[in-house]
C-alpha cells in the first residue's frame, strides 16, 4: 500500500516572539520540521508534501528539493491547510500521515504502530491520541460508551464535561487517502475560531459509517506542540535525554547525562566516555574508545578510535587515531590532525594538517600549514600566514624540529629534519637536514645595570628631596 505524508508548516507562530519562523527552531541541532519529516520518511512514506504559509522561503531554503510543497496563502485552519494538497494528493490511494511541523518529539516507531493498526483494520482515520496531566488549550478526544472515538473537540468548543477529559488529540492522523479528500469537502467553519478544523473530518466519516479508531502513545512527551519559548524549552530537554539515553544502551558512558549536551546527528562509537559539561553539535561522527571532555565542546568534527579531547573547543575539525588535545586548544575548520598528535593547552590550530606523531604542545598557533609527521613546534612557536592581504602556507618537512618562540613568516618551508633554533624569525627557505638561526646576537655590558639603577635612584631623590 502506498504511503504518504502531509506536514503542516504554514503557521506563523506569534506566541515565539521570534524573527525566526516557527518550525525552523531547533530542537537538539535541528529545525522541528526536519525531525517530523525524519520521522515520517522512516515510516516509508514515498511522497511527503510540506504545507508552507509565513516564511515559505526559509523553510523551502532549509528543506531543498527533498520534499514536495503547496501554500497556503490564508490560514484558515487545519482541514484547510491540507486541502491545499488535493491537486497533488486527491486522485492518490493509499495511506495519508498527516503531522504537525511543531512536533518534533513524535517517534518513528509511534507512527508505524499507528500506521500498522491503521491499515490492518482497514480504518478510513486513526488518530494519535496522548493522555496529559494539564490538557488545557488542546482537543479532546470523545469516545463512546464502549471506547470507541466518537469525535475530536476543540478546547474553546468544549462543553464543561468535555474540558475536564484528559485524554487529547495530538494532532497526528493517519487517513485513507481518497475518503479523507471527499470528507474535507464538507468540513465548514461554524466554530469559535471561525476555521475549517480537520478534527471535523472524524466525526464526518463516522456518520458515513466509516471506522474510526483511536491509537494511544504511551510517551505523552511525543505530543509536545511547540508554540513558545517555554514549549520549545520543554521539547529541548525530553529530546537531549533521549538521544542521552539511545548512546548509552548503544555502548557509551555518559557520566552525567543531566550536563552533557549532544546534537540530534552526532554518532558515538562504543566504549568511549563522555565526562560532565561537553557539548557536542552538528554532524560530529565520533569513534570508538574515545575520551570526550569534560568541559569540551565540538562541532562538524570528526574524532578517530582512541582520541582524547580535554577541555578544549573543535570545529570542523578532523582529528587521528589516539591524538590528544588539549587542555584549553582550540582546533578551528580545516583542522586535520593525523594518528599519535599531541596538541597541548592553549594551542590554536587553523586550516592546517598535521602529520602522524607530532607535537605542537603548548602556547603556539599553526595556521594555513601542512606540518609533516614527528615534527616537534615548540612552546611560543607561531607560523606568520597573513599579510593583510592574503593568506600564505608554511610547510614543515618530517621530523624537523621547530624551537621555542620561533616565528616562521609565511610563504615559507623548512625541510626535512632540519632544526630551527629558538627565537628565530624565518622568512627563507631552510633546507632538508639544515640549522637556522635568526637572531641578533646577544651582547653583554658588564656594570651597566647597576648604572640604571644608580640614575633611577638619582632622579626619585631629586623629587622628593628629603
Amino acid at each position: 500500500m502506498k504511503r504518504m505524508a502531509v506536514v503542516l508548516a504554514a503557521g506563523q507562530g506569534k506566541r515565539m516572539k521570534s524573527k525566526l519562523y516557527k518550525v525552523l527552531h531547533p530542537v537538539c541541532g535541528k529545525p522541528m520540521v526536519g525531525h517530523v519529516l525524519d520521522t515520517v520518511k522512516a515510516t516509508g512514506c514515498q511522497r511527503n508534501i510540506v504545507v508552507v504559509g509565513h516564511g515559505a522561503e526559509s523553510v523551502q531554503a532549509y528543506l531543498g528539493d527533498s520534499v514536495e510543497y503547496v501554500l497556503q496563502e490564508t490560514q484558515l485552519g487545519t482541514g484547510h491547510a491540507v486541502m491545499q494538497a488535493k491537486d497533488i494528493l486527491g486522485g492518490e490511494e493509499g495511506t495519508l500521515i498527516v503531522a504537525c511541523g511543531d512536533t518534533p518529539l513524535v517517534k518513528p516507531e509511534t507512527l508505524a504502530e499507528l500506521m500498522v493498526l491503521h491499515e490492518k483494520r482497514g480504518a478510513a482515520a486513526t488518530v494519535l491520541t496522548a493522555v496529559m496531566d494539564n490538557p488545557a488549550g488542546l482537543g479532546r478526544i470523545i469516545r463512546t460508551e464502549d471506547g470507541a472515538l466518537l469525535k475530536i473537540v476543540e478546547q474553546k468548543d468544549c462543553t464543561p464535561e468535555e474540558d475536564a477529559i484528559r485524554e487529547i488529540n495530538t494532532g497526528i492522523y493517519c487517513f485513507d487517502n481518497a475518503k479523507l479528500f471527499a470528507a474535507l469537502q464538507q468540513v465548514t467553519n461554524q466554530n469559535a475560531q471561525g476555521e475549517y478544523y480537520l478534527t471535523d473530518v472524524i466525526g464526518i466519516l463516522r456518520e458515513q459509517g466509516e471506522l474510526v479508531l483511536a491509537f494511544q502513545t504511551e510517551d505523552a512527551a511525543e505530543s509536545i506542540g511547540v508554540n513558545d519559548r517555554l514549549a520549545l524549552s520543554e521539547a529541548e530537554s525530553q529530546m537531549r535525554l533521549r538521544i542521552n539515553r539511545r548512546h548509552m544502551l548503544n555502548g557509551v558512558t555518559i557520566i552525567d547525562p543531566a550536563s552533557t549536551y549532544i546534537e540530534a546527528d552526532v554518532t558515538i562509537g562504543t566504549d568511549t566516555v563522555i565526562y560532565p559539561g561537553s557539548v557536542l553539535k552538528g554532524k560530529t561522527a565520533i569513534g570508538e574508545g574515545c575520551t570526550i571532555g569534560p568541559s569540551s565542546e565540538i562541532e562538524d568534527s570528526a574524532i578517530s578510535d582512541g582520541a582524547k579531547i580535554k577541555h578544549s573547543v573543535l570545529s570542523g575539525a578532523e582529528v587521528g587515531a589516539r591524538t590528544s588535545v588539549g587542555p584549553f586548544a582550540y582546533l578551528r575548520p580545516g583542522s586535520v590532525l593525523g594518528e599519535d598528535v599531541k596538541i597541548g593547552d592553549f594551542v590554536e590550530i587553523k586550516k592546517a594538517t598535521i602529520g602522524d606523531g607530532s607535537k605542537v604542545s603548548h602556547l603556539s598557533y599553526v595556521g594555513d600549514a601542512v606540518v609533516g609527521k614527528n615534527v616537534n613546534v615548540g612552546c611560543g612557536a607561531i607560523t606568520v600566514n597573513y599579510d593583510g592581504f592574503n593568506k600564505s602556507l608554511t610547510e614543515i618537512e618530517d621530523e624537523a624540529f621547530i624551537g621555542s618562540n620561533v616565528n616562521l613568516i609565511a610563504p615559507v618551508k623548512v625541510g626535512k629534519g632540519a632544526y630551527v633554533v629558538a627565537g628565530s624569525t624565518i622568512t627563507r627557505t631552510v633546507a632538508e637536514g639544515d640549522l637556522a638561526i635568526a637572531r641578533q646576537r646577544q651582547e653583554n655590558k658588564p656594570g651597566y645595570a647597576d648604572k640604571i639603577r644608580a640614575r633611577a635612584k638619582a632622579k626619585k631623590s631629586q623629587r622628593h628631596p628629603s
